[in-house]
């Protein structure tokens, strides 16, 4: 009698300890943190950063159709814009800590490497694609094209690059501000489009 009563007892205890309560899912085990509200346990999950885009932000079909050109001409110059931000970084953290000659060697080595690297590829670029770029080089270190060369080769450079730019409708100082600026605003629209592949 002894015996059944430990085994029935023993039964009912197991049952009742690996059977989840009416209404309750077990579906890990695993330590969840948790809010609890009126009564209710509500698990606390960390998510991914998700961008939310306005619709105003995203090109109309319009708008796609109207700017063609600049469009390819945004498409085409991005990803240079994007390597040469990559490129800068590296060289302003190899140069921080050097001293002025060895500096300047660093900036003219590594300025020489670009120039191998893409002259061949930007020779054949019109001026709209250029004024493109330096846009995009502006939209992507915060600084201008003339700011950076002042500050990795000096006032004389650029003062002269800035001269020669000027030559051919080219201007080194202009800042990219899509808040203020029409045209810099919808080249924005089109880099955030480009960027979630919706061209």
């Amino acid at each position: 009698m002894m015996k059944r009563f430990f085994f029935a007892s023993l039964l009912l205890l197991l049952t009742a300890v690996s059977l989840p309560a009416k209404g309750q899912i077990v579906m890990d085990r695993k330590v969840r943190f948790g809010i609890i509200l009126e009564g209710d346990t509500i698990p606390y999950y960390r998510l991914k950063e998700v961008k939310v885009l306005e619709s105003a932000s995203l090109l109309t079909e319009t708008e796609i159709r109207k700017n063609q050109k600049l469009i390819r001409n945004v498409k085409k110059m991005l990803p240079y814009a994007k390597i040469g931000k990559q490129r800068l970084d590296v060289l302003e953290k190899e140069i921080a800590d050097l001293p002025k000659k060895q500096r300047r060697a660093a900036i003219k080595a590594a300025e020489k490497n670009l120039l191998a690297d893409f002259s061949d590829e930007l020779k054949d670029c019109t001026i709209s694609q250029g004024k493109v770029l330096l846009k995009l080089i502006d939209r992507e270190t915060g600084r201008t094209s003339y700011v950076l060369v002042d500050e990795l080769r000096g006032k004389l450079r650029a003062g002269f690059y800035q001269a020669f730019a000027r030559l051919f409708g080219y201007n080194l100082k202009a800042a990219y501000d899509p808040q203020n600026n029409k045209d810099d605003n919808l080249i924005e629209r089109i880099v955030i489009s480009v960027e979630h592949g919706r061209l």
